[in-house]
């Protein structure tokens, strides 16, 4: 998506001093973060998706706690009623009440780092609506708001925007991006590249950074080609892209194509290439409209022990989640049907965050008294229903009035 560098940042054996670094996705979780689709900003269209945050959780719950961001308890109650119709472990799930615009947790969400110390904070980068595109107050606070929730300290990186899905790591030092859709007049206008770089390098802890220019997408793409749509890192030097042609078909330039072909970690190897098909033909929702362009099978979500691959009950399914399959032999590769989510713009990494194994969740404190967080204004069984007079020994969720919930054994 850009005109290439790759290159060992200068700024970083200089002058910048890592202090935190992001692990890689495939590193072992605690949980992931899902942003749960409501219809408070757009109106409408929280059900076409809802199937498949209801899929992408019960794969997840196998290896991993989930945590689900719901806009206010009666999305809780209604959050859990179609889990549990699902059949699906409620003590793998957990939820945080917290007033969100949309569902592109990636984006806006939490990210989770540590320091040399094994201490975790949460980094809350700016957010804000990938350039001013649509709305993104109350999403721009989330991961504020759950650091305060978790008991995670935060560092405040309000002054530079940037979105999770913007950004590839490997793990091994070495971070992908794109220009187009970070270094903008429409995400840091007031930052150069340099400066861009020593967030990144400090922030995350990587020691070289392959800028890709990157492609403006107006109004058809509103994240100006996150590299998570056509590029991924997989295990130690391996990157899943796809061939040049389909690369071409997403727009990604001729220089920036080579340059993925070029690649190299920072130890200098060339990376490993695999490449992932397009979708045969133009993505269909499940109601018979046209998206009118062929998806991608790159932005998937690697879990403790599954793979959530997109799918889009096209030919290509098969054929890519096969290869997911072979990349991750100790996990399961499950497909997530992205139909009507590409609709609005994405698959299943941009709605999914890890929380890395470590930063643990407080969402079950073990003492809740730590913090005052006013009224108790529901109790809700595990099934959602509201219950008023708890019978001892049995487990519910207390609702606060300042969004908290907690889950509580009566008579404990």
């Amino acid at each position: 998506m850009r005109f290439f560098h790759l290159f060992f940042c200068g700024f970083l054996s200089l002058n910048v001093v890592a202090q935190y670094t992001m692990p890689h996705e495939e590193s072992p979780h605690e949980g992931t973060w899902l942003q749960w689709p409501h219809n408070y900003t757009y109106g409408s269209g929280a059900e076409d998706v809802e199937p498949s945050w209801v899929a992408m959780t019960e794969a997840l719950s196998l290896g991993e706690r989930v945590h689900i961001v719901a806009y206010n308890s009666d999305e809780v109650v209604h959050i859990t009623s179609l889990l549990q119709g699902a059949g699906i472990d409620m003590g793998q799930v957990d939820f945080q009440i917290c007033p969100n615009d949309d569902f592109w947790v990636r984006d806006n969400g939490p990210i989770f780092v540590h320091n040399d110390e094994d201490e975790w904070a949460i980094l809350d980068w700016g957010f804000n609506g990938w350039g001013g595109d649509t709305p993104f107050a109350l999403d721009d606070v989330v991961p504020s708001t759950l650091s305060e929730n978790l008991n995670i300290p935060v560092v405040d990186l309000s002054a530079m925007v940037l979105e999770g899905g913007a950004i590839e790591v490997d793990g091994q030092g070495t971070l992908m991006a794109t220009r187009s859709s970070i270094t903008g007049d429409d995400r840091n206008p007031g930052l150069t590249e340099i400066e861009i770089e020593a967030y990144l390098s400090q922030y995350l802890g990587v020691q070289q950074i392959i800028w890709l220019d990157g492609q403006f997408g107006g109004d058809e793409d509103i994240t100006d080609q996150h590299i998570d749509g056509f590029v991924k890192f997989a295990g130690d030097h391996t990157l899943v892209t796809m061939n040049n042609a389909d690369l071409a078909y997403w727009y990604v330039s001729a220089g920036d194509r080579n340059i993925i072909d070029q690649a190299q970690n920072a130890e200098g190897t060339l990376y490993t290439r695999v490449n992932l098909p397009l979708t045969q033909f133009p993505v269909q929702t499940t109601w018979g409209q046209s998206v009118g362009f062929r998806s991608s099978y790159v932005n998937y979500y690697v879990g403790n022990a599954v793979v959530l691959v997109p799918e889009y009950d096209d030919p290509m399914d098969e054929v890519a989640r096969e290869i997911v399959q072979s990349l991750y032999p100790d996990r399961t590769a499950i497909g997530i049907n992205c139909q009507n989510m590409v609709l609005w713009g994405g698959m299943v990494h941009c709605v999914t965050q890890q929380q890395p194994l470590g930063a643990e969740a407080m969402s079950v404190p073990a003492n809740p008294q730590r913090q005052d967080h006013g009224k108790c204004i529901k109790r809700i069984d595990l099934m959602g229903r509201e219950i008023r007079h708890p019978q001892r020994g049995h487990l519910f969720i207390k609702l606060f009035e300042d969004g908290w919930s907690e889950k509580v054994v009566e008579g404990e």
